[in-house]
C-alpha cells in the first residue's frame, strides 16, 4: 500500500487552472448524497479513532511513511485505522467514479462458466478498504440507476495485502451492510427509514494476509480461480520499486491464473517511474511502459499477447464536491488508469 501523493482538496470556490483556460473536467456521475453515505461509512467505522487522539497518531504514521518504514506504519491496528480514516475515504469516492464511468468494466454483466452467479474480485494491496467501499458503493449505484441484474448477484471481494488489515475490512463491511447508528430519541419515521446501504447478501468481503511478490504460482492459482476482476490501486509502482523482477514474475503468474475475459484494472499516481538496473547502470522507466512490456509482449514464437489493453488514461482527476462532510480534510485524487482484458 503506497502512501498517497494527491494534493489537498481546496474548497475555496476558486477556479482550477483548466477552468481558467476554458477547459472543464467531467463531473462525477455519482450523486452527492451517495458519496456522502460512503463517507459516513468511514466516519462510523472509525468514529472513536477520529476523536481527540487522531492528529498525534496521524503524525506518527506520516513520519513512518515519509521514512518508507512501511512495516512500522502498517504494524499496529491503531495506525491502520488512522491511515484508513485519513486516506481511504477520498480514494473510495475516486475509485467509485472510475468503476461507474468505465462502460468496458463488465461488473454488471452476468458471470460465465460458474455454477453460481457471483462477481469474484481480487484487490491487490486493497487492505486499507477504499476498494471495498467503492465496490459496495458501485452496487448501490447500480441499484439506484436500475442497472442491477436480476437476480441480484453477490459480489465477493478478496483483499490481499502485505499488512494485516483484517480489522479495517471487517469494520467497513459491517457499516456497509448494517443500518447507521441513530439516536434513541429519533422519530419513528426516521428509524423506519434508517436502513443499510446494502443488503448483507449482496456483499461478501474476505482478507488474505500475504506478500504477493513471494507467492508461487501454485499458491496464487486458488486465490484467482473464477475471478472476474483484479484491481491494483496505488500499489503497482510500489511493487516495482520493491523488486522489478519479482513484480514481473507476479504479473506473469497472475496471467496464467486468470481465465479468458478476466480484467485487470491498474490505477496509480500519474507519471510514476521505477528505477531499473541493467548491466550495472540505473535507468528510470515509466510504470505504464513496464506494465505494457510485461502484459502486451508477443510470445517467443510470435504468439498473440495474453492481454489486450482496453482503456488507457494517463491523467485524470477526481475532485471532492464542496457539499461533502467529513470530520477531517480530505484530498482530491489524480491518477493514471490502465484496463486490460485477458485475451488468450
Amino acid at each position: 500500500m503506497a502512501p498517497p501523493k494527491s494534493r489537498p482538496a481546496k474548497k475555496t470556490g476558486k477556479k482550477t487552472a483548466k477552468e481558467l483556460r476554458g477547459e472543464h473536467e467531467p463531473q462525477s456521475i455519482i450523486p452527492v448524497d451517495l458519496q456522502q453515505l460512503l463517507l459516513n461509512v468511514f466516519k462510523n467505522s472509525f468514529v472513536e479513532r477520529l476523536g481527540a487522539d487522531f492528529k498525534p497518531l496521524l503524525q506518527e504514521v506520516k513520519g513512518h511513511l515519509y521514512n518508507r518504514d512501511f512495516l512500522t506504519a502498517f504494524g499496529r491496528n491503531d495506525y491502520l485505522e488512522v491511515y484508513a480514516a485519513r486516506w481511504s475515504p477520498s480514494r473510495a469516492l475516486g475509485y467509485l467514479d472510475i468503476f461507474a464511468s468505465l462502460n468496458d468494466l463488465n461488473l454488471s454483466t452476468p458471470s460465465v462458466n460458474q455454477q453460481e452467479d457471483r462477481r469474484e474480485i481480487v484487490c491487490i494491496g486493497g487492505g486499507a478498504g477504499a476498494e471495498i467501499v467503492a465496490l459496495g458503493g458501485y452496487l448501490a449505484y447500480l441499484q439506484r440507476t436500475n442497472q442491477m441484474p436480476s437476480p441480484q448477484p453477490q459480489m465477493n471481494i478478496k483483499s490481499i495485502d502485505i499488512a494485516d488489515w483484517a480489522i479495517v475490512g471487517d469494520k467497513l463491511h459491517q457499516h456497509l451492510t448494517t443500518a447507521p447508528p441513530i439516536s434513541q430519541y429519533a422519530s419513528a419515521s426516521a428509524k423506519a427509514s434508517n436502513v443499510p446501504l446494502l443488503d448483507s447478501d449482496l456483499l461478501n468481503v474476505s482478507f488474505k494476509h500475504a506478500d504477493v511478490l513471494n507467492l508461487d504460482a501454485s499458491t496464487l492459482r486458488p486465490l484467482f480461480q473464477g475471478v472476474k476482476l483484479v484491481t491494483i490501486m496505488f500499489t503497482l509502482n510500489e511493487l516495482y520499486s520493491t523488486s522489478l523482477a519479482l513484480t514481473q514474475k507476479f504479473l506473469l503468474n497472475l496471467t496464467e491464473c486468470l481465465d479468458e475475459g478476466a480484467q485487470l484494472l491498474v490505477v496509480d499516481s500519474p507519471g510514476s517511474y521505477s528505477t531499473v538496473t541493467l548491466n550495472g547502470a540505473e535507468k528510470k522507466y515509466p510504470m505504464k511502459w513496464l506494465l505494457d512490456h510485461t502484459l502486451l509482449k508477443q510470445g517467443p514464437k510470435g504468439e498473440e499477447p495474453p492481454w489486450t489493453k482496453v482503456i488507457e488514461d494517463e491523467s485524470r482527476w477526481f475532485r471532492l464536491q464542496t457539499e461533502l462532510n467529513y470530520p477531517i480534510e480530505l484530498e482530491n485524487m489524480r491518477s493514471q488508469l490502465h484496463l486490460y482484458s485477458r485475451s488468450t
